[in-house]
C-alpha cells in the first residue's frame, strides 16, 4: 500500500472507478489458444471495513451488450449466442462473505447473476494500493481473479462450442474504487 499504515484506514464506502478498472476474462479456445477480452461498461460499489472483514461488502453490475474482444464477428456472437444481451442485459455479483487471507488478501465469496442463472462463486483479492490522488480523492486498488465454468449458467451455443471453446473461463478484475466523502 503506498501511503497507509493500517488497514483500519480503509474503512469506509465506496464507488468503482471505471477509467482505472479493469474487467477482463480468458478463455482457452481450439486447444492452444486464448482469448482475452473485457468489458467496457460496468458500475460498482463496495463497503470496506478494516476493523472486520466479514462487515465489507461489494456489488457490481456489468453491461453485457460492452463485451470486447477486438474481433468484431466474435463480440458479435458473444454477445447474441452466448450472453443474450437482449435477454439478459446485465450481469452482476453481489457478495454474500468476505474474509481476510493473509496480511494484504481477501476471499470474496457471492452470487454472480449471467443469463438468468444465479451461482455462487468466491473471488481472491489482493489489496494492492491505496492513497490520495492529487485532486485529494482517496483511492483503494484490488486485484483478483476466479475460474468458472460458463456452462454452470448457461453460456453456450452448440456441442461443438464445447470442443473449439473450454468451459473454463476466469474472470480478472484490476480495480479502483474511490471512497465517498
Amino acid at each position: 500500500m503506498s501511503t497507509m499504515t493500517t488497514l483500519t484506514e480503509l474503512t469506509g464506502d465506496y464507488v468503482l472507478d471505471p477509467a482505472r478498472t479493469r474487467i477482463g476474462f480468458v478463455a482457452r479456445h481450439t486447444m492452444a489458444t486464448r482469448v482475452r477480452g473485457q468489458f467496457e461498461e460496468f458500475e460498482g460499489r463496495a463497503h470496506l471495513d478494516g476493523d472486520d472483514a466479514s462487515k465489507s461488502s461489494a456489488r457490481l453490475t456489468i453491461q453485457a451488450k460492452s463485451i470486447q474482444t477486438h474481433n468484431r464477428q466474435r463480440d458479435e456472437q458473444l454477445r447474441g449466442t452466448f450472453l443474450d444481451v437482449d435477454g439478459h442485459p446485465a450481469l452482476t455479483f453481489t457478495s454474500t462473505t468476505v474474509r481476510p487471507a493473509g496480511p494484504s488478501g481477501f476471499t470474496v465469496t457471492g452470487d454472480l447473476t449471467m443469463r438468468g442463472v444465479t451461482k455462487p462463486v468466491t473471488v481472491d483479492v489482493e489489496l494492492t494500493g491505496a492513497e490520495n490522488d492529487p485532486r485529494g480523492d482517496f483511492r483503494v486498488r484490488l486485484t483478483g481473479s476466479t475460474t468458472i465454468n460458463r456452462n454452470d449458467w448457461g453460456v453456450n451455443w452448440n456441442a461443438a462450442t464445447t470442443i473449439m471453446v473450454s468451459p473454463k473461463v476466469t474472470l480478472e478484475f484490476d480495480v479502483t474504487v474511490i471512497r465517498r466523502s
